[in-house]
């Protein structure tokens, strides 16, 4: 039964918990736009979370397979800019900007799907 109710949970809850995780590299992107030489990073939620289900990328289990895919199981990556400062710094505020936002409101999206969830499962528990 418990493992019931945690399969019907678990995808909301990983994507809240990888969510979070990109929250925090974007606000640092944001937060180091004026650090020279600093680099912006990301990951590729999707893959993350498609890894993090269990339907992640192909494996290599043979050192003569080739590899597929872009960043591996959603590893974080530094992200390609259209332009560099002259400091070296790649952050591009606008960029990070909407990224956290966008990333900010899926967030909202998930929490507000698994409350539902939640609610339908203790109503079906109260039996009402």
């Amino acid at each position: 039964m418990t493992q019931a109710i945690r399969d019907h949970l678990s995808l909301h809850a990983s994507a809240l918990s990888l969510r979070e995780q990109r929250n925090g590299l974007l606000a640092s992107n944001i937060a180091n736009a004026a650090t020279p030489g600093f680099k912006a990073r990301d990951f590729d939620f999707h893959a993350a979370l498609q890894s993090e289900i269990g339907n992640g990328a192909l494996r290599a289990t043979d050192s003569r397979h080739f590899a597929v895919g872009g960043i591996a199981n959603g590893a974080v990556g530094y992200r390609d800019p259209v332009s560099v400062g002259l400091d070296g710094n790649t952050v591009e505020l606008s960029v990070e900007q909407m990224e956290f936002a966008e990333n900010t409101m899926r967030y909202q999206a998930s929490l507000t799907l698994l409350n539902r969830k939640i609610s339908g499962l203790t109503t079906a528990i109260k039996g009402e």
